[in-house]
């Protein structure tokens, strides 16, 4: 699951004082040169990213997946893949893994869906390392920026035979990083890298600090270079969205959450929310704010201000929401942020095909996706 860590929010809240009382200007329609069209798209996680063993990797994404996708209505779907899931202990690229990818690929091509090959973990580089356990050591180590980089290179290799109008490399998943300037540095070594081996391929790259659209201001691409499309993440506000998720400080809140509206009114707060525990507290910083369409556009609008000023498509790789909320205003959520989305002509992909997030109902206990939630779809579809 994509998330950023809590403490961003103060990143976030000095966007939206410098935002909020900005007109919402819709976005222009950009085409890149290469032909790389998106605008509705699934992740396909869990899989050769973060694969928790809910199903072996043979059957969990076969092509009877991407035909049902395409027949919904999708046009792309994003691969994320990892490190230890693509490379062996030993540094080399496992047969096996890049087979399930390049069948993928196979598949979207016969179905006419386009696909996002995501770097999403490095070993020297999760995006939830603070919670997780884990350390970054991507910012200080010239050597893991060079496997880095190496790890892209070996990419290319297996993947460059794909069309460049239906494949695209997102360089890495929610870059987490003290200084900004340590990711762009990091992006003009491995754009530089990429564009030696193949010059049209579009590249995707997100912000610094999770890709939240607060930190597009600090993002830097090169020049001009119009086969790039920037990527960003939103799951705000993640009081309502990651409602009883077990792997934040906010499972401790039991009681109810809202959309739209106050996401915990005065009277749950006092009720529910122990205020001596700090971690609890400022996961919830932002539980007693008003959210609706407005609000979760205004908070889009340093992203959207920053491709306009760079003339490049925006996207959204990752929104979603739990389903332990209310399902009508789960429903009413999606249908907002994805308005949203189009109104602004911002590509987005979902998180995600399977999982708790997932566009099949989840069975929690045995952690196993069951049957399409077809409202949900028609929901996403923007169907009646």
């Amino acid at each position: 699951m994509e998330l950023f860590y809590i403490a961003e929010k103060h990143v976030l809240t000095a966007s939206l004082i410098m935002f909020m009382t900005t007109f919402c200007f819709g976005q222009q329609k950009i085409h890149n040169p290469s032909g790389f069209e998106i605008k509705r798209g699934i992740n396909l996680s869990h899989w050769l990213s973060q694969n928790f063993g809910w199903s072996p990797k043979a059957t969990f994404i076969t092509e009877r997946d991407i035909q049902f996708i395409d027949s919904i209505g999708y046009d792309h779907v994003r691969i994320p893949v990892d490190e230890v899931e693509m490379w062996g202990i030993d540094g080399k690229p496992s047969d096996e893994s890049f087979a399930y990818l390049t069948h993928c690929l196979d598949w979207c091509a016969k179905y006419n869906v386009r696909a996002v090959v995501d770097l999403h973990i490095l070993k020297a580089h999760h995006f939830n390392a603070m919670n997780e356990g884990g350390k970054i050591t991507l910012w200080t180590d010239s050597a893991a920026q060079d496997n880095f980089v190496r790890l892209w290179n070996e990419i290319s290799n297996r993947l460059k035979k794909y069309p460049v109008s239906m494949v695209a490399y997102e360089l890495m998943n929610e870059p987490v990083a003290d200084n900004h300037d340590d990711w762009n540095k990091l992006i003009v070594k491995v754009v530089k890298t990429l564009r030696k081996l193949e010059p049209n391929r579009v590249l995707i790259i997100g912000s610094n600090r999770w890709q939240i659209p607060g930190t597009f201001p600090y993002l830097k691409v090169p020049e001009n270079d119009k086969n790039i499309i920037l990527s960003m993440h939103t799951y705000s506000p993640l009081a309502f969205t990651h409602h009883l998720a077990n792997w934040m400080p906010s499972k401790d809140y039991k009681g109810p959450v809202h959309y739209p509206g106050q996401i915990v009114t005065d009277a749950d707060y006092k009720k529910y929310i122990d205020t001596n525990n700090a971690a609890l507290v400022q996961s919830m910083a932002q539980s007693k704010e008003i959210y609706d369409k407005k609000r979760l556009t205004d908070e889009l609008l340093p992203a959207i201000r920053k491709a306009k000023e760079l003339n490049l498509q925006l996207y959204c790789g990752e929104f979603g929401c739990l389903p332990h909320v209310d399902r009508a205003d789960r429903l009413k959520y999606y249908a907002d942020i994805i308005s949203t989305f189009e109104e602004n002509n911002i590509a987005w992909c979902n998180w995600e095909y399977k999982g708790d997030f997932g566009i099949y109902t989840f069975d929690f206990e045995k952690q196993v996706s069951l049957a399409p939630d077809n409202g949900f779809i028609n929901v996403l579809m923007r169907k009646k």
